[in-house]
Parts: structure tokens; sequence; C-alpha cells
């Protein structure tokens, strides 16, 4: 059986993956370059990226090892939101999907020694959001801690016991990570 490697620092997806039992290990190397490529169509980004964290680890993943890597984004309007750089950009960000639909888009590529990019996939969640209160945008950005989310929520906080009014697609998904899509692919590969 081969051994599971997360390359993610993330505390959801940490908590996702070990709610499938399957082991793993966690390792991080700092320095990937996470930048967009020019050209890439916004809802094919997160698995072009999360292609390319794994092509970083090249060099750090043994003959026995399954590599998971995976990029989340927002999209709203055409547009992806980013983790947002301030507080004041956390409630502009909500302030933008308050009242309205986005998408949630997860790129996800596991990988092995000879294959880094033997399967990857993107899935995709449409979130509803009510009408947000400036009141109730302010307690979010103030209580919570959005700078480390992309599109400023996590949909596991209060924002999304209050906010969220419906959803197409995997609440698993808008966390960061499909675990419902990885669990068949990974026991494939983690089983041959």
């Amino acid at each position: 059986m081969k051994r599971l490697i997360l390359a993610s620092n993330s505390p959801r997806r940490k908590e996702l993956l070990a709610g499938l039992d399957i082991p793993f290990e966690v390792r991080v190397i700092s320095g990937i370059d996470e930048t967009h490529p020019e050209g890439i169509d916004c809802y094919s980004l997160p698995e072009v990226l999360a292609q390319n964290k794994a092509k970083a680890y090249k060099d750090a993943i043994a003959d026995d090892e399954v590599l998971l890597t995976a990029d989340t984004v927002v999209i709203v309007d055409n547009e992806v939101l980013e983790k947002p750089s301030s507080l004041d950009e956390a409630k502009q960000m909500l302030r933008r999907l308050s009242g309205r639909s986005h998408d949630v888009v997860t790129g996800v590529c596991i990988g092995i020694k000879e294959d880094l990019n033997h399967t990857h996939f993107s899935v995709l969640t449409e979130v509803r959001f009510k009408e947000l209160s400036d009141e109730e945008i302010n307690y979010y950005v103030e209580t919570y801690k959005p700078l480390d989310k992309a599109g400023a929520y996590g949909i596991q906080e209060w924002i999304g016991y209050v906010g969220v009014t419906g959803m197409d697609g995997s609440f698993y998904n808008v966390m960061g990570l499909p675990v419902q899509r990885i669990y068949p692919e990974l026991t494939k590969i983690i089983n041959s």
C-alpha cells in the first residue's frame, strides 16, 4: 500500500482528508510559485495551479508515495476572488458576494513519483448568499479569520450558518477539498 502525502498546510484540508480514514502525512515545500498563468480561464485555473504545485514535488516524494495537491478559488462575475490582503478587502469581497450566487472551484491533482499529474480534475459548487447587512459582514470579519480564505469566508463558520441560503454541489468542495470525488481516486492509486 502506498503512503499518502498531502501538500497543504490548510487546517480545513487536513480535517477533511482525515475524515476519509486514510492515513496521510503533511509535507509542504515553501516557495512554490502560485502566480496565475496568463491566458488561463478562471474556471480552469485551480486545476492548473494544483498540477503546478505537484510538479514542485518531483524530488520530494518516494516511489511508494502518492501526492495530493489542491487549489480552491471563488469566482464571481468571471473574476477570481483571492484570499483578501486586508480586513477592508475582506469586507469588500463579502459585500460583492452578498445577495447573489458565486462559484467555488477546487482543482485537485493526485500524483505518483513517475507521473506527478497522474489524475487531475476540478469540482464546481454554486453557492448562494442572502443579502448580508454591514453589521453581519463587520461581525464576521472582526470575529473570524477571513484573510486565509478564498473569497474571504469559510462556509463552515458563522457566516455560512447565517448567510448561505443554498448551494448546488459539494459542501466539502467549498471547504477546500471535494472528498467525495477524491476518495475513489485515492483508493485506486493507494491500493495499486
